[in-house]
């Protein structure tokens, strides 16, 4: 079964667009001649944005209020459920037979993973995880609008308007 995409480099030569020869197998592989493809156009991302999150991340949890701080276990935690809270996030929901049973799986899934959020309305149970910002998952847009999303909600666990902790002036990064 063909997979849903794959990364390819490829080179524009004017006239079309070839893959780098270390690709070459591999197209061979998953295309057929003759055949159209879809292709999307991907930036590369800063390797140097992508740091700047984490350690700009790391300063602020040890940052937080301990009343806010507490909540969550390390950075990782704080990241994941501020994607989650800006939209960067997969969700499901399952309709359970009660509430009571929702309650069960509540504690399920939030032992199982806790850096997921669970919510219950009613008899319904929702999970939220977070959307991986891994180069090969995010493209430079992408990740740029998360980052964002993720200082912006960092900065109003630390009480200033988002933008304006000292921290986040880094932002050019």
């Amino acid at each position: 079964m063909p997979r849903e995409s794959i990364n390819v480099v490829w080179q524009w030569d004017g006239e079309v667009m070839r893959p780098l020869p270390r690709y070459h197998n591999l197209v061979n592989a998953e295309f057929v001649v003759g055949e159209n493809y879809r292709m999307e156009v991907q930036e590369d991302r800063s390797w140097v944005s992508h740091k700047h999150q984490f350690a700009w991340l790391h300063e602020a949890w040890l940052s937080l209020p301990e009343e806010v701080g507490s909540r969550f276990l390390n950075e990782d935690q704080l990241r994941k459920h501020a994607l989650i809270a800006g939209g960067f996030c997969d969700s499901t929901s399952v309709a359970c037979s009660s509430r009571a049973e929702a309650e069960r799986w509540f504690k399920i899934l939030t032992n199982d993973d806790p850096y997921c959020i669970v919510r219950i309305e009613g008899n319904t149970l929702m999970r939220f995880t977070a959307q991986s910002q891994s180069m090969h998952a995010m493209g430079a847009k992408r990740f740029q609008k998360s980052k964002q999303a993720v200082l912006d909600y960092v900065d109003g666990l630390l009480g200033v308007d988002p933008g304006t902790s000292a921290l986040n002036q880094m932002r050019a990064a």
